[in-house]
């Protein structure tokens, strides 16, 4: 029997990311925000892990509270970029290649839109067939003493998400926190999304509502690892232009910190 074309891998895995987008509830509180869970099949998800790469090929995010008494950051991140792939050996270079593709596809972007339509149009002031956005995914490591404080991601993204990536459940603690507020009282007002294998969450950038945080990890825990998928704001020539050179800066970045 002829294997099935490497595309139709892909093509399955996008229409079950869809499902698993499509599928989930759409909570209000603390912000509007998708829990999703069983986003990848049992098999496909034990090949993700395996295929995860060294730290080494992982580059330093250097954020305030990510950063170590040592001067090193506890985050790594290593972006999902044909380019940045292209470096990782061939086994490891072909998995994530067909996984860029189905993570940047316009039906996945799509199904996030139509989640999230009612914020994304109050924010936008047009329909979300009118929207586009440019989708950035990002393999993170968390080491001992990640920590992130409350914070609202920056209006230059439109919608963020992320694929929690642990090899079991004794990592359920570890999940990202929603606040209903970044001070007083409402920070203290929180839902905990639980770091769970092939599970993750997504919710639109709202000025002044999308709060969250990450406690701060111990030697126990164990790294934290994550895929990133942001939706960035590309409204016109300048705002794609810009994304491009942005991605040339942080290969050539990647290529300096090597």
């Amino acid at each position: 029997m002829t294997p099935a074309p490497r595309l139709c891998a892909g093509e399955d895995l996008s229409v079950d990311l869809v499902k698993g987008v499509e599928a989930s509830t759409l909570e209000a509180k603390p912000f509007d925000h998708i829990y999703m869970e069983g986003l990848f099949s049992p098999a496909y998800y034990r090949r993700l892990l395996e295929h995860l790469p060294e730290t080494h090929r992982y580059r330093e995010l250097t954020h305030r509270d990510a950063m170590q008494g040592n001067g090193h950051s506890a985050r790594r991140e290593f972006y999902l970029f044909s380019e940045h792939i292209m470096l990782l050996p061939a086994a490891q270079r072909r998995f994530w290649l067909e996984l860029s593709r189905v993570l940047r596809s316009r039906a996945l972007q799509d199904a996030f839109k139509q989640k999230f339509r009612v914020p994304l149009e109050r924010r936008f002031g047009r329909s979300v067939e009118r929207l586009s956005f440019y989708p950035v995914p990002i393999l993170l490591r968390d080491l001992s003493g990640y920590r992130i404080g409350i914070h609202g991601d920056g209006l230059r993204k439109a919608i963020t998400v992320q694929f929690y990536l642990p090899h079991a459940d004794s990592q359920a603690h570890l999940g990202t926190i929603l606040h209903e507020g970044r001070d007083g009282d409402a920070a203290q007002r929180t839902k905990a999304l639980a770091f769970r294998p092939a599970a993750g969450y997504a919710f639109p950038v709202l000025r002044h509502e999308s709060w969250h945080s990450v406690a701060r990890t111990s030697d126990a825990d164990g790294e934290r690892n994550s895929l990133m998928l942001t939706y960035y704001v590309q409204d016109g020539l300048l705002s794609w232009a810009a994304q491009r050179l942005q991605r040339l800066a942080v290969f050539i970045g990647y290529g300096l910190r090597r």
